[in-house]
């Protein structure tokens, strides 16, 4: 039995309604309406009962299908796959993210040391000669299922404890210390697991990784903290807006 989705189109928007029938769908896939294993509603009968023609609905499928989250089989029709984290590029925590979308993140803590910081670190952060820092290397799950590796530098004066970084976010912590994030500055790339890594997140060697490089800022202006962190790119995503001015 295929899976009817509860659908609402606006006609008179100016977006197109195969992108609003997508969007419908991914959302739906990701709150857990339609979960893994589903049969979906086929062509025909979703365009009809939608009101659409095939084509719209066809691309609305595809777009969908494009981005992981259902799948064709000959002979079985359209399935619903595990779902991907899509995450917008904004100035969040993924931890904060995952809570807000209901995945029920959990973190493990790999590690927990005072160091001195490389060069790189020290100047992201503006650090004078023989300063420390916390190295923090922690393993993000959501709903029990490795998404993202995380290690993060910060000064000694602003680091949480071990304890509050295996109950809630970095960010979070920060927060309850009187820090607010106000700047952030980040470049995302990507790059092969190694072993170490396809280990931790469940991945094959070599599988692709998806990276950010991020140091944020409080209000004052002050580097508060830098991470670099790799995420599997078969389970997460992130989103952007372009606008044209």
């Amino acid at each position: 039995m295929s899976a009817q989705l509860a659908v609402e189109l606006d006609r008179s928007s100016p977006i197109p309604l195969y992108f609003q029938l997508a969007q419908r769908i991914e959302k739906a896939i990701i709150a857990g309406e339609l979960t893994p294993g589903d049969r979906f509603e086929n062509e025909l009968s979703l365009a009809k009962r939608l009101n659409l023609s095939r084509p719209t609905t066809r691309r609305a499928i595809q777009e969908v299908v494009d981005k992981g989250l259902l799948v064709r089989k000959r002979g079985v029709g359209t399935q619903v796959v595990r779902s991907t984290m899509h995450r917008p590029v904004e100035l969040t925590s993924l931890f904060d993210d995952l809570t807000r979308t209901g995945q029920s993140p959990t973190t493990t803590l790999l590690e927990f040391r005072v160091t001195a910081p490389g060069a790189n670190v020290a100047a992201e952060l503006g650090l004078e000669h023989g300063a420390e820092v916390a190295c923090i290397r922690r393993l993000r799950s959501a709903n029990g299922e490795p998404l993202a590796l995380l290690t993060n530098f910060l000064p000694i004066a602003l680091a949480p404890d071990p304890e509050e970084l295996e109950e809630s976010g970095l960010y979070a912590a920060l927060r309850a210390r009187g820090v607010h994030i106000r700047l952030a500055r980040q470049r995302i790339g990507a790059s092969l697991a190694t072993d170490a890594e396809a280990l931790l997140l469940e991945e094959k060697a070599g599988a692709p990784l998806l990276t950010v490089n991020r140091t944020a800022f409080d209000d004052s202006g002050r580097a508060v903290e830098c991470g670099s962190h790799c995420y599997r790119a078969s389970r997460y995503s992130f989103d952007t807006t372009v606008v044209d001015k």
